[in-house]
Order: structure tokens, then sequence, then C-alpha cells
């Protein structure tokens, strides 16, 4: 499981709104996140951050390919119907 951290910096909306040029420059250096009524809903950051961020996506996403690849070839599969039989037991469904 991936841990969240939430970012030091929260500007409201409205502020970044105010300032959005200027947050542009400041991205750069970290990312910003916005909250909106007390409630965090965006992160603001600058491309190469965003771009290191989705390879690290696509790379934990290939190692969860490979796990699963690498159970199917040990014999470590569970029937579907019977998968979803114990997810309906177990949500009480």
């Amino acid at each position: 499981m991936i841990e969240i951290q939430i970012m030091e910096k929260v500007i409201p909306a409205a502020e970044a709104k105010t300032n959005f040029g200027a947050l542009l420059e400041k991205v750069q250096r970290e990312p910003l996140t916005i909250s909106k009524k007390g409630r965090l809903v965006a992160v603001l950051m600058s491309m190469d951050e965003f771009e290191t961020h989705q390879r690290l996506k696509l790379k934990q996403l290939r190692l969860e390919i490979q796990a699963g690849l690498a159970d199917l070839e040990a014999g470590k599969v569970v029937d579907g119907a019977k998968a979803f039989e114990a997810i309906d037991r177990e949500l009480g469904d």
C-alpha cells in the first residue's frame, strides 16, 4: 500500500485564483495543496513533478501485474465466481 503524504503548503482556492500567476512559479519548487471550504481538493505541481508521479504509478502498476502473473503461474488462483461470492458475503449483500 502506498502512503499518501499531505503537502505542508496549503492555500485556499480563493487565494489560488487571485495569485495564480505567482503560484505557477512557486510550484516549480514544490507542489501546493489547494483547499476549498476547509477541504483539500487539489494539488498544483510542476510538469516535471507530474511526469515523475506518472512514471512511478506506471512502475507500480507493472510490478503489480508481474506479481499477479507470477501468482497465476504458481497456481495461486481463485475462481472468479467464488471470489465474487466471498466479496458479497463480506459486504453483506
